[in-house]
């Protein structure tokens, strides 16, 4: 929304780490509607049209990650479902700044999330993800 992102923290990951939301496809349900539904439930957004991607192999439970974008349609989160422990909008700057300051932190480099993050922030004119993530590993 407004060309924010919407991050989600689980409370089993990593101090700091967020991710993009996800969730799995239940029988019957197109894939645009489960975007829609999982965004919904973990974090009450509204969510209008989605696009697809990419997708990314899954060894465990042997799945296949299909990522997509969505614009929301609503900005106020709600927690539902006690999934996440925490959800917020970040604006490529706030994103940045927070990598810098060590408060937020991304999954591996090779997750879709990542892949997703990446693509958002790159199409931003503010430099590239894997730039920023760099020197920040390397300072």
């Amino acid at each position: 929304h407004d060309g924010r992102a919407l991050l989600g923290r689980q409370t089993t990951w990593p101090e700091g780490m967020y991710s993009t939301i996800a969730g799995f496809v239940e029988p019957g349900e197109s894939l645009e509607d489960a975007v829609r539904r999982e965004v919904a439930e973990e974090t009450g957004i509204v969510v209008g049209t989605v696009a697809y991607c990419s997708s990314q192999p899954w060894p465990f439970p042997s799945s296949l990650m299909l990522g997509f974008t969505a614009r929301a349609e609503t900005t106020a989160i709600t927690l539902h479902d006690n999934e996440l422990e925490d959800a917020r909008w970040f604006s490529r700057d706030q994103l940045a700044e927070a990598l810098r300051a060590g408060e937020v932190t991304l999954p591996t480099p090779f997750s879709i999330s990542t892949r997703l993050l990446r693509d958002w922030y790159d199409d931003g004119q503010r430099g590239r993800l894997d730039e920023l993530v760099q020197s920040i590993t390397t300072s």
